[in-house]
C-alpha cells in the first residue's frame, strides 16, 4: 500500500487596498521646530544657561544668607571690581602678561611633542622613548619643577616658559602617539599604495585619522598649561614683584581684598571658556564633527 502525502495548501493572506488615499497619514518625516526649539539647539545658548545658573546660585547664596563679604563676595560685587580693575587698573596688562606667556610655552610644547611624535613614529626606540618618559613625567606636577627652573633660568619668563612646556609636552605627545598608534591598518595601506613616506604619510594620513586623539591632548596640554601659569604666577610675584594675572589673585589676597581674589579667579575662567569655545570647538567644528569622526 502506497502513502501519498498531501502538502498544506499555502495561506495567502488578503489583500488590504485602501481606495482612498486621503486617508492615508502621510506627511514630513521632519517635525517643524518652534522658535524656542530652534534656540536650544544652539550649543552656546545652552552652555550661557548653565553659566548664568551657576552665577544665579552664587549671587543667591550671598544674598539670601547674607554672607560676610569679606569672607564671601557677591558676584555683582566681584563683576563691579574686575570691570574697574580691567578698564581703570592694570588688570588688563597682567592679563596680556599671562596670555603672553602662555603661548610661549604653549607653542614651545607643542613643537617638541610633534618633533617627538614624529621620531616615535618613525622610530621604534622613538615610541619606546615616548613611552618610558610620558611614564616618568607626565605623573609629575609642573609646579614642582618650579624651583629647578628658577635655580636654572633664574626670575622671569624663561623659567615660566620651561614649567609650561613640561605641562604641555607629555600631554599632547602622548595622546597624539597614542592615536597614530590605533590608525587602521586599511587606512595606513592606502598611504603606501599612493607611495606616501615619512612627514606627506603623517600629515596626510596619520594626523587626520588621529585627530579626535591630537585635539584632546591639544586641551588636556592647554588646560594643564593655564593652570600651571597661574600656580607659577603667584610663587613669581611672591618673589620678584611683577607678574601677570597669578600676581594680581596674589596680591589681592595680600591687601585682604577678597573680591579682587574671586575677580582674578573669575578671569581665569573666563579666558578658559573663551578658549575652550572659540578656539577648539570650532577646530573640532571644522574637522572631526565635519567628517563624522565626533558626533
Amino acid at each position: 500500500m502506497s502513502t501519498t502525502k498531501t502538502l498544506a495548501e499555502p495561506v495567502i493572506r488578503p489583500e488590504f487596498v485602501n481606495e482612498n488615499i486621503s486617508d492615508a497619514h502621510t506627511g514630513d518625516v521632519a517635525v517643524q521646530l518652534s522658535i524656542i526649539e530652534k534656540i536650544w539647539n544652539i550649543n552656546g545658548v545652552r552652555k550661557a544657561v548653565i553659566l548664568l545658573g551657576l552665577v544665579g546660585l552664587w549671587q543667591g547664596y550671598t544674598v539670601g544668607f547674607d554672607v560676610e563679604p569679606l569672607m564671601f563676595p557677591s558676584f555683582v560685587f566681584s563683576l563691579k571690581t574686575l570691570i574697574t580693575d580691567l578698564f581703570q587698573g592694570d588688570l588688563i596688562w597682567k592679563v596680556w602678561f599671562s596670555i603672553k606667556v602662555l603661548i610661549y610655552g604653549y607653542g614651545a610644547g607643542m613643537a617638541i611633542a610633534a618633533v617627538l611624535v614624529l621620531w616615535g613614529t618613525s622610530s621604534r626606540l622613538g615610541g619606546d622613548f615616548i613611552a618610558m618618559a610620558t611614564a616618568m613625567f607626565n605623573p609629575l606636577p609642573s609646579i614642582a619643577m618650579l624651583p629647578l627652573a628658577m635655580l636654572w633660568f633664574g626670575l622671569g619668563t624663561s623659567s615660566l616658559v620651561f614649567v609650561l612646556v613640561h605641562a604641555v609636552l607629555w600631554a599632547v605627545a602622548l595622546n597624539t602617539h597614542s592615536g597614530f598608534k590605533n590608525v587602521s591598518t586599511t587606512l595606513r595601506m592606502i598611504g603606501e599604495n599612493y607611495g606616501l613616506k615619512g612627514v606627506p604619510f603623517v600629515v596626510k594620513i596619520l594626523v587626520p585619522a588621529a585627530l579626535p586623539s591630537i585635539m584632546t591632548g591639544m586641551k588636556v596640554g592647554w588646560a594643564f598649561a593655564w593652570r600651571t601659569l597661574i600656580g607659577a604666577e603667584l610663587v613669581f610675584g611672591a618673589s620678584s614683584g611683577s607678574g601677570g594675572l597669578g600676581w594680581y589673585i596674589f596680591e589681592s589676597s595680600q591687601n585682604i581684598e577678597t573680591e579682587g581674589v574671586f575677580a582674578g579667579l573669575f578671569m581665569v575662567i573666563l579666558i578658559g571658556i573663551t578658549i575652550e569655545n572659540l578656539l577648539f570647538r570650532n577646530i573640532e567644528l571644522r574637522t572631526v564633527a565635519r567628517w563624522g569622526m565626533q558626533r
